[in-house]
C-alpha cells in the first residue's frame, strides 16, 4: 500500500513537471513570433553603378607616324669675296632677316680708291680714242687726195682701234671696281636666320677662307623621316590619288601644329634598314621648328569609312588579350574580346569582337567581373 502511494505521488509530480514545461514553451514561442514580427526586412544587395556608353561609328582617317628631323631648305656660311679688315656687324646675332639686308661691311676705302682711278682711266682714254677718231677723219680726206702716204693712213687706223680696245679695257675695270666694292658688303641671300658671329670686328677677313657666320632659312622648311619598304606601298597608292597631308608634332603635343605637303621621295632603298628616305615641305611662318630638332610626322595616306571606335579607357588586358565589358542580359555584364585598329583623339578603332547596338562599360572596371549584376548610370546628353 506504501509503495501504491510513493508511486501515485511521483506520476502527479511528472505531470505538474509537463504541464509547466509545455506552458514555458508556449510562450517561448509568443515571445519569439512578436520579435520577428516587429523586425525590418533585409536590405537588397548592392548592385555596382557603372558608366556606359555607345559604341561611336565613323570615318576614320588613317594615318603613318614616324619620328623625323627638321632640316633647313637653304643654309650657307656667310664669308667675304673681298680681303679687307671687317668694319661693321649690323645684324645681331640670332636676328632674323629679309632678302638683301646688310650684314657684314669690310672697309670701302682701298675699293673706293681703286673704283675712281678706273673711272679716271676711262676718261683719259675716252679723250685718247677722241683724238685718234679726228685724226682718222683728217687722214682720210688726205689719202684721198693723194697727200697722205698709205703706211701712214693704216699706222692712223690701227691708233684707232687700239684706243677703242683700251677704253673697252677700262670700262671692264670700272665694273669690277664697282663689283669689289659692292661685295664690301655682305648682304643676306635669301629670308633666314643668322647665327653666331665668328669674326670680331677689326679682324683682316681672306676671299673664302674667314667665316664670318652661318645663314639659315627658316620658312619654308624641310621634315625628313625614313618609312619602311612596307609602308612604301599605301604611301605611293596615297600619292596616286592626290597631294598627301602631313602633320607635324612637337614633343608633348597630342595635336599637330604645323602643317604640309610629302614633296620627296628619294629613288633607292637602304638595304641595311629596309627604309627610305622622304621629306616634306612645311610651312613654318613663326619659326617654331629649328633645323636639327626631333618631331613626329603623320601621313593621311586614307578614310576607312564606317570604323566602330570605343573610348580607350574602356579597354581591359588579360591573358587572351584585350576585351571590353558591355551591358549583357538583365543588365549583367558582358566580357568581349576584341581586336583593335588606330585611334583617333581619345577613342580607338575596334576591328572584331563587338557591334554597333552594343553598350561599353567605361567606368569601375576594377570592381565587376562577367555576370555581375550592374546599373548602368545615364549617359550625359551632348552639349547643344
Amino acid at each position: 500500500m506504501r509503495k501504491w502511494k510513493i508511486a501515485l505521488g511521483t506520476a502527479v509530480a511528472l505531470g505538474a513537471i509537463s504541464v509547466a514545461s509545455v506552458h514555458l514553451l508556449d510562450m517561448g514561442n509568443l515571445s519569439l513570433n512578436a520579435s520577428t514580427a516587429g523586425a525590418a526586412p533585409a536590405p537588397k544587395a548592392f548592385v555596382m553603378p557603372v558608366p556606359v556608353v555607345n559604341v561611336v561609328k565613323k570615318t576614320l582617317p588613317i594615318y603613318l607616324d614616324y619620328a623625323a628631323r627638321v632640316e633647313p631648305i637653304r643654309s650657307i656660311t656667310l664669308q667675304a669675296r673681298v680681303p679687307g679688315y671687317l668694319q661693321e656687324q649690323t645684324a645681331q646675332d640670332g636676328s632674323d632677316v629679309k632678302q638683301g639686308d646688310l650684314l657684314y661691311r669690310i672697309a670701302t676705302e682701298d675699293y673706293q680708291a681703286a673704283l675712281d682711278q678706273a673711272k679716271a682711266q676711262v676718261e683719259r682714254d675716252t679723250a685718247t680714242l677722241d683724238y685718234a677718231r679726228s685724226n682718222l677723219g683728217r687722214g682720210t680726206d688726205l689719202a684721198k687726195a693723194g697727200y697722205l702716204a698709205k703706211d701712214s693712213f693704216d699706222q692712223r687706223t690701227s691708233n684707232l682701234r687700239s684706243a677703242e680696245a683700251a677704253l673697252l679695257l677700262d670700262k671692264a675695270a670700272v665694273r669690277t671696281a664697282e663689283l669689289n666694292l659692292g661685295y664690301a658688303e655682305i648682304k643676306a641671300p635669301f629670308p633666314g636666320r643668322i647665327g653666331r658671329n665668328q669674326a670680331s670686328v677689326g679682324t683682316l677677313v681672306s676671299v673664302a677662307g674667314t667665316v664670318l657666320n652661318t645663314l639659315v632659312q627658316l620658312d619654308p622648311i624641310y621634315v625628313t623621316f625614313n618609312p619602311s619598304e612596307t609602308d612604301l606601298v599605301q604611301i605611293e597608292q596615297a600619292r596616286a590619288a592626290g597631294p598627301i597631308a602631313v602633320d607635324v608634332l612637337l614633343p608633348g603635343e597630342t595635336e599637330p601644329s604645323q602643317k604640309g605637303q610629302l614633296t620627296f621621295i628619294d629613288n633607292t632603298i637602304d638595304h641595311s634598314t629596309g627604309t627610305i628616305t622622304a621629306r616634306a615641305t612645311i610651312g613654318n611662318a613663326k619659326f617654331t621648328l629649328l633645323p636639327g630638332q626631333y618631331v613626329r610626322v603623320r601621313l593621311h595616306v586614307k578614310e576607312q569609312p564606317n570604323t566602330l571606335m570605343v573610348p580607350q579607357v574602356a579597354l581591359g588586358s588579360s591573358q587572351l588579350g584585350k576585351y571590353l565589358y558591355v551591358l549583357g542580359k538583365d543588365n549583367t555584364v558582358d566580357q568581349k574580346l576584341v581586336s583593335l585598329g588606330p585611334t583617333d583623339g581619345d577613342l580607338i578603332s575596334v576591328t572584331s569582337g563587338i557591334s554597333e547596338s552594343d553598350q561599353v562599360i567605361t567606368g569601375n572596371l576594377q570592381k565587376i567581373g562577367p555576370g555581375m549584376p550592374v546599373s548602368p548610370l545615364p549617359q550625359p546628353k551632348p552639349a547643344s
